[in-house]
């Protein structure tokens, strides 16, 4: 198994946990402005840096139900000049979702129940190898990943935020290599979300770690051991659901 097939499902363990662990309080973050997330919140460490073209932030969201009337109506981001821009408004209701993001991040990350567990220090280990695989990523990724990179890194973010906002940026670079395979074989999006497990599937997903593995030749064979232990030692306060109790006869 390639590289990039051993730490996608661990990059998207730590993306999903997150954004579970800090749901609740985005929610009512915008519940309590009569907003519902967006676009903006897609799309936060991106468009705190700079603006992203519409075509780009459109592919981005190709997967998903996306209506840019709908999104501009709710007056957090803008089309302006060929790519959308955060309004004011925006900008505060991103800066406090990312807040909200890394508060989560670090109740997770700084769980330590055995001191043998590697804690925050795994994240600062982490921290500057998703820095150079970003730079490398220009030259390896594709239109969406070029589009939403460089991402907003503020003066004296903490190594947690640090990680959050380059590990969301990766997950571009093979977003747009999945992309590129399943066009590549004449697949539509429709197309691709109703296929079956398989060896059309496989063949899909093989062609993608191919296309996403130049980034990671950025990092030699021990680095890229420290990124998947580091990123595979942190928390992710994920569990099953409880099952139902079951019935008495």
């Amino acid at each position: 198994m390639s590289y990039a097939a051993l730490i996608r499902p661990v990059i998207d363990r730590i993306h999903v946990a997150v954004r579970h662990a800090a749901r609740p309080e985005v929610r009512e973050l915008y519940a309590s402005r009569g907003l519902r997330p967006g676009v903006e919140i897609d799309a936060a460490y991106a468009l705190l840096d700079h603006p992203v073209p519409v075509e780009a932030l459109a592919a981005r969201m190709v997967y998903q139900p996306f209506d840019p009337d709908a999104e501009e109506a709710q007056g957090l981001v803008v089309r302006r000049d060929g790519c959308w821009h955060l309004t004011a408004a925006g900008r505060d209701v991103v800066l406090e979702a990312d807040r909200a993001l890394a508060r989560a991040a670090e109740r997770l990350w700084a769980y330590r129940p055995s001191p043998a567990l590697a804690g925050l220090a795994a994240v600062e280990a982490a921290v500057p190898l998703l820095g150079r695989l970003l730079e490398a990523g220009q030259a390896s990724g594709g239109p969406v990943f070029r589009a939403l990179t460089p991402v907003w890194e503020p003066p004296g973010a903490s190594a947690s935020q640090l990680l959050l906002s380059r590990l969301e940026a990766l997950r571009h670079h093979r977003a747009d290599a999945h992309r590129a395979a399943w066009g590549a074989a004449g697949l539509t999006v429709e197309g691709i979300q109703a296929l079956a497990s398989g060896p059309e599937r496989e063949a899909i997903e093989d062609e993608t770690n191919r296309l996403d593995a130049p980034v990671y030749e950025a990092l030699d064979a021990g680095e890229r051991l420290v990124l998947l232990a580091s990123l595979g030692a942190l928390p992710d306060g994920l569990r099953a659901p409880e099952a139902p109790e079951a019935g008495r006869g």
